[in-house]
């Protein structure tokens, strides 16, 4: 079983190349590593990579940045690559050959045509490895060709940029290929061929351009290495595989690690089919393609004391791992595609880092707790454990972790960190302080705190409520005590009455804030709506989605901030503090798609229409990240993609959504064929 191509151009977008800049493209290891690029082949980004190496006790790095192939066929040479330059020139021009860009599964496939010779190539990784793999295959010629390939490399953060320097690199000719140490004390790489001979070089190529940093405001060039040329001669219906990494001896032979990532493919596509075998009959193309991009998120790490965990990549290319995302996303990309071992085991690990009842903000490279400064971490914990035990029926891990979740919670009632506790008064959850912010809106510049909602913010105490009646049913199903929290969860909810605001029928952002209560309309209420358990009445629910859907909802997501506020700002863009300053006052989350359409679907009970928000992310495959989905959007038309290319989060709650719409259909569907 193969996924059915859903990302695939022609002509119109490969044969420019802005076009082709714009469309970048991912391919992953298991390990947090990955390799990026567009789709004309140039680099524009400083994450943009080969291989982009997850190395033990370092972090992830920058070791392979490109190779330049060259063409030789019937008298002429065809350069197939593009390289922008700090003077503004594009050479070469690869694209002019190229005819067609697709997926095929995760896999990116390359078609150029070179006079009457036809030309792929494909990049994917090694799951579990640091290594990358690129195939060139001569599908069609009226004669042989020959190949070469340049290897350029690097060894930096990806962070950071490089300039040429005294690097003392060790270049050494191994079986196969290269071994590369680019400067003292550096991991080697090895640039393997299975068929293609190996010269090696020691001279840098300067001043590649990356405009997409300089629209960030950030250094915008860089230099890489030429460490190696590779030739190989091709006959028609021929090939030549490359593997670059830290592994000496890779899968290079008899087309072995291209059938391991297609059949990789292919177990992640029968797993979702077997957990939700009616719902995926049901699916359209487009949300195989999202099962595929769910898989890229989900990493395995090694913990200090030497222990393996899954762990969830929050966005690429720059996000590491952090914990509100991760618990946010672990239901969509592990339950909804049938990875519930990994959502169990995920559940089981987490309580682990907590401190003082909060569960980690953000983790270090290395995969260890660095910050803490977040409400609702351990609330959407809470939220995930409630959809695993739903999904499953497993209550092992519940009875597991519920000592941990119980100690949790008396933290929340009690008091800890940054000013988070239940008011005595009222029992809602009180958080922030001067200076830090801890919900999800969480941009800072400097010492400024753009959105602090210090206070009582609306998503936080409907997680409050919902982590209280889910931890009432989890005490029962074990036989504890459960009347502690049924009286938390009823004093919440008696309370979330003051969050209603009447003269705009709607939410308060926050209440009890510093200033009173903030009438901002966010999307943040749609959580009141969306979460199992809703404190709002059912006349109330159906205010707060009416009111999103015509403020605040757009192809793309939610904005953060509605148009009409004064201020709002519908462009993401410019150096970090101008972005920083735009990221939750207007600018569109497309994770926020996923609660709004549960919330719709709630509240209306029409699958089809709910369904009908989700389906422009169908076209958005094929815009930014290539068969993902975008962090967040401008908050006007054409609502251009923004931030990380592919956003666990955003994937997640899309599939998590879907298949709601999708299980509601068949139960109306079900229901008709009954009556």
């Amino acid at each position: 079983m193969s996924a059915p191509i859903v990302v695939n151009f022609g002509l119109e977008i490969c044969g420019s190349f802005d076009g082709g800049s714009e469309r970048e493209w991912l391919v992953t290891n298991g390990l947090g590593g990955f390799a990026c690029g567009t789709a004309a082949g140039a680099l524009t980004r400083r994450y943009h990579g080969l291989l982009i190496a997850a190395l033990p006790g370092i972090g992830r790095t920058l070791l392979v940045s490109k190779a330049e192939e060259i063409i030789r066929y019937a008298g002429c040479d065809y350069a197939l690559g593009a390289n922008r330059w700090a003077t503004g020139m594009v050479e070469p021009q690869g694209f002019r050959f190229m005819e067609q860009f697709h997926l095929a599964g995760s896999i990116p496939v390359w078609r150029f045509a070179c006079a009457d010779a036809v030309f792929e190539k494909r990049v994917w990784m090694q799951d579990g490895a640091n290594t990358s793999f690129i195939r060139y295959d001569l599908v069609h010629a009226s004669g042989p060709a020959e190949l070469e390939v340049k290897i350029l490399v690097n060894y930096r953060d990806i962070h950071t940029t490089t300039r040429a320097g005294e690097w003392k690199t060790s270049v050494t000719p191994v079986p196969q290929g290269l071994c590369v140490v680019p400067r003292e004390g550096a991991t080697p790489i090895y640039l393997l061929s299975d068929v293609a001979n190996a010269e090696a070089r020691r001279e840098w190529y300067r001043d590649y351009a990356l405009p997409a940093e300089r629209d960030r405001g950030l250094d915008d060039h860089e230099d890489h290495l030429l460490a190696g040329v590779f030739t190989a001669r091709l006959s028609p219906g021929g090939s030549v595989a490359f593997a670059f990494g830290t592994d000496s001896a890779p899968p290079l032979g008899d087309r072995a690690a291209l059938s391991a990532r297609e059949a990789l493919d292919q177990r992640l596509l029968e797993n979702w089919i077997a957990a939700h075998p009616r719902a995926s009959l049901e699916a359209p193309h487009w949300i195989w393609q999202f099962v595929l991009a769910a898989a890229q998120f989900l990493v395995r790490r090694h913990t200090s004391d030497g222990r393996e965990r899954w762990s969830i990549v929050a966005g690429y290319p720059w996000f590491g791992e952090w914990g509100r995302d991760t618990m946010i996303a672990l239901p969509g990309l592990a339950l909804e595609t049938g990875r519930a071992d990994v959502a169990r085991s995920m559940l089981s690990e987490s309580p682990r880092f907590a401190q003082q009842g909060l569960f980690p903000n953000t983790f270090s490279e290395q995969g260890e707790p660095a910050a803490y400064n977040t409400v609702d971490a351990m609330l959407w914990y809470v939220h995930a454990l409630q959809q695993y035990a739903v999904q499953t029926s497993d209550l092992s891990v519940v009875r597991e972790v519920f000592d941990s979740l119980a100690c949790a919670i008396d933290w929340y009632v009690r008091g800890t960190r940054y000013g988070i506790h239940a008011d005595s008064s009222d029992g809602l959850l009180h958080a922030g302080e001067p200076g830090m912010q801890v919900t999800w809106m969480d941009a800072k510049v400097g010492d400024w705190v753009i959105t602090p909602r210090i206070g009582k913010p609306v998503e936080v105490n409907a997680l409050w409520f919902n982590a209280l009646q889910a931890m009432a049913r989890f005490a029962s199903e074990l036989g504890k005590p459960a009347e502690e929290y049924k009286r938390l969860a009823e004093r919440v909810k008696k309370a979330f009455g003051r969050f209603w605001n009447a003269d705009k029928d709607c939410c308060f952002d926050v209440i009890d804030g510093p200033n009173g209560n903030d009438a901002s309309l966010r999307p943040n209420q749609i959580f009141a709506v969306s979460l199992a358990e809703s404190p709002l009445s059912a006349d109330q629910r159906k205010r707060v989605v009416d009111i999103c859907a015509l403020r605040l909802v757009t192809p793309s997501g939610l904005r953060s901030l509605d148009a009409e506020d004064a201020n709002y700002v519908g462009h993401y863009g410019g150096p970090q503090a101008e972005r920083d300053a735009a990221y939750h006052q207007g600018t569109v989350w497309a994770w926020l798609l996923g609660p709004f359409v549960l919330a719709h679907l709630r509240v209306y009970g029409d699958p089809g229409r709910a369904f009908a928000f989700l389906e422009p992310m169908a076209h958005h495959l094929s815009a930014a990240g290539l068969g993902s989905v975008s962090e967040i959007f401008d908050g006007e038309a054409p609502f251009v993609p923004r931030g990380a290319f592919a956003q666990a989060w955003s994937v997640a709650e899309i599939l998590r959504a879907w298949r709601a719409c999708s299980d509601a259909g068949l139960r109306i569907k079900n229901g008709a064929n009954r009556r």
